[in-house]
């Protein structure tokens, strides 16, 4: 039986393969184009094309594609055959560097959010050699970077890349400081919990609002639910265990670190995990296990749902980033060492992300805003949409020992250069975990738990590294101008978490009260997406993302408008779906059911007169009544869609959905839900809950 060292990778064009198939001098100069994120020489690039042909045939390939992330959240591809036709009428298997280097899809059919008119077609993809070319489905898929002709931005890899490269070129500046001439480059790494539910797919099939919006519209609550907690990291049953077989088998010649499976709280919901990567491979493999995720489900018989709330009334699914930062050498630099000089640079680069999540709040929320989300956030099963930090007692005590001046009363008594103590061993796990924390120190990272299943870890890693960027930039412009290093940066330290300390939180994230506090404290609730999407677009946040060239303001502007719309369709389709729902299918089953209860005591009346037929009457009478008030919600809701069809302004728009539209839906469903309970079950049009929940 073949191992899985064998195969792991074996789909992948990686460092192995390229030693393996390159000249001596092409791999050394592809590795320092890699390394130093220097542009490639195009006869490198043809040397390279070659043998990464050559490699893919070899597999079975006979097309490659420019795999790209466009603002869809999901992955796009062109796929061109390596045909090349010859003087005798037959064909060459060809590839040049130029073919790898570049491409060019239709620019004007993806989202721009305005940055783009129909007409202006032309687009390119650019290679993006740090993340190593693999086979899907027997196509060469290369990663590469979108832009329009005229160089504005159009996906989610190359703002992530400059997002990198800023905070590494910020980082090296602060070690510079701390006598590390050595680092040339640090790397951010994360790793993505991945949630999703599997259900049977022919009762998927049976349900519009799945197929359509990938959650359920309607749907009473069945008997039971999560609440005998019987589900989280339970025996798995044994055909999702052939999936998650099959799925790690194939994410693993792809060289995806899948690590770590289970089920999680809600029936029917599950986990996958991976090893971290370096930011932007975990962004491609987080992306490729999505779309494995629902290929593989198909071929078991299952739906794979990535929603964030498929269902009402138990656990959405989420995606934990759990987010670090490296040098070249590898040195965790969220990782308190064991000598002063170690623990005053981790306290440094602590407060910088302290400062970046308190002064950044707003953009940090924003990143994980969706309509999707909103479901989710502050439901007592994912973090509240405050956003506060937890670091745990030990840690807390530290930088409170440093701001009063007092000695730390963890277990070291040691005292740094810098007039503080040597900090607890935090990577042996002195401090509990906070799953109600949106952004929880974890050791030697943090863990950001406010990503919903659907998103690109792109995104909110774009804005993570991003605002990091900025804090250390200015941390090294004071730094490298002090007289006194260690005394200008321990008054540093001190008065960055003395300023920011408010955004830390160590208690239930969950409660009312932590809510009142946050509000005392100056901290944003921002509950919905509508009301946190115009920070996107604040004069700071434009700024940042300018001062380090990761997005211009016209970038900024068209994808906040990009993001408005995507919630008005995102809602709009929802009403759509479910007012059809109710119309084809709904009624006409109430109707059904009422007509066959009507006869059934008529025939009854007629065989004995003197029987009242009161269980059948009161039934008919209770869901005629109920149909009617059905009827008429429906026609609000119908209104309420008409009159959002007039609103011009995008912001405008959203919040209507969200506080009109919604609330219409949610009056809508809750009479339907009501009928549910009360309508035969052969007569009901699609699975009900227990049926999806429980019949894997």
């Amino acid at each position: 039986m073949e191992s899985v060292a064998d195969y792991f990778g074996s789909l992948v064009f990686n460092d192995k393969a390229m030693r393996e198939r390159l000249p001596k001098d092409t791999y050394k100069a592809l590795k320092k184009t890699i390394g130093e994120g220097k542009d490639l020489d195009i006869n490198v690039a043809n040397v390279v094309a070659n043998a990464m042909k050559d490699w893919a045939i070899e597999r079975g390939c006979t097309h490659f594609t420019h795999w790209f992330q466009p603002m869809t959240g999901i992955t796009a591809e062109k796929q061109e055959s390596f045909i090349s036709p010859t003087k005798d009428g037959q064909v060459i298997m060809e590839f040049s560097g130029k073919e790898l280097v570049k491409g060019e899809p239709d620019a004007s059919s993806f989202p721009s959010g305005g940055l783009r008119a129909t007409f202006e077609a032309r687009g390119y993809t650019a290679w993006d050699p740090t993340s190593y070319a693999f086979i899907k489905e027997g196509v060469l898929c290369i990663p590469t970077a979108f832009c329009s002709y005229t160089g504005e931005v159009l996906d989610k890899k190359t703002p992530l890349l400059r997002s990198m490269e800023a905070l590494s070129d910020q980082a090296v500046r602060i070690l510079k400081l701390f006598g590390k001439d050595s680092v040339k480059r640090v790397i951010t790494t994360v790793g993505p919990e991945q949630e999703y539910f599997l259900i049977d797919k022919e009762m998927y099939s049976k349900r519009k609002d799945l197929i359509y919006c990938g959650r359920t519209l309607l749907g009473a609550k069945p008997p039971k639910g999560q609440e005998m907690e019987d589900h989280y990291f339970g025996a798995i049953r044994p055909k999702v265990a052939a999936f998650m077989n099959d799925l790690d088998h194939e994410l693993w010649k792809l060289g995806v670190l899948a690590k770590t499976r289970h089920n999680e709280v809600a029936p029917a919901q599950h986990e996958l995990a991976p090893i971290f990567s370096t930011t932007n491979i975990a962004s491609d493999h987080n992306q490729l296990t999505m779309e494995l995720m629902k290929k593989i489900a198909d071929k078991h018989g299952l739906a794979c749902l990535l929603h964030e709330k498929p269902f009402a009334g138990v656990n959405g699914s989420g995606k934990h980033n759990n987010w670090s930062i490296s040098t070249d050498s590898g040195e965790n630099l969220l990782e308190p060492g064991d000598s002063p000089e170690e623990n005053a640079q981790f306290l440094l680069f602590l407060v910088a992300v302290l400062k970046a999540v308190d002064e950044y709040q707003d953009l940090l929320r924003v990143s994980v805003a969706s309509a999707g989300n909103d479901h989710r956030l502050g439901a007592n099963e994912a973090p509240p949409a405050i956003v506060s930090m937890f670091l745990g007692d030990d840690l807390a005590d530290v930088l409170d020992s440093l701001a009063n001046g007092r000695k730390c009363g963890g277990r070291s008594k040691t005292a740094m250069s810098l007039g503080v103590h040597v900090l607890p061993d935090l990577p042996k796990d002195t401090t509990d975990r906070n799953r109600t924390s949106p952004f929880a120190f974890t050791g030697n990272k943090f863990e950001f738990r406010m990503l919903g299943s659907t998103f690109s870890v792109a995104g909110p890693n774009i804005v993570l590294n991003t605002i990091v960027a900025d804090e250390l930039s200015k941390f090294a412009d004071s730094l490298e101008k002090a007289d006194d290093f260690y005394a200008t940066l321990s008054k540093l330290v001190v008065d960055t978490y003395t300023a920011h300390k408010r955004i830390i939180f160590n208690g239930n994230g969950y409660s009312k009260e932590w809510e009142e506090e946050a509000a005392r404290r100056g901290l944003l609730n921002l509950k919905s997406t509508p009301e946190a999407l115009p920070a996107f677009i604040a004069a700071k946040n434009i700024e940042v993302f300018k001062k380090f060239n990761i997005f211009t303001a016209a970038e900024m502007h068209s994808r906040y408008e990009l993001l408005m719309e995507s919630y008005c369709k995102t809602i709009n389709i929802e009403a759509q779906t479910m007012m059809e729902m109710v119309r084809k299918q709904v009624l006409p089953a109430v109707v059904s059911y009422s007509e066959e209860l009507s006869k059934s005591a008529l025939k009854k009346k007629q065989l004995c007169p003197e029987l009242a037929c009161e269980t059948e009457v009161n039934l008919v009478k209770q869901l005629s009544v109920l149909s009617d008030s059905l009827c008429r919600k429906l026609e609000e809701l119908d209104a309420a869609i008409l009159r959002v069809s007039g609103i011009s302004e995008v912001e405008e728009s959203a919040r209507f959905y969200h506080n009109d539209v919604l609330s219409s839906m949610n009056e809508v469903r809750a009479v339907a839900d009501e009928l549910e309970t009360l309508v035969g079950t052969k007569y009901w049009p699609y699975p009900t809950y227990g049926d999806l929940l429980f019949y894997v």
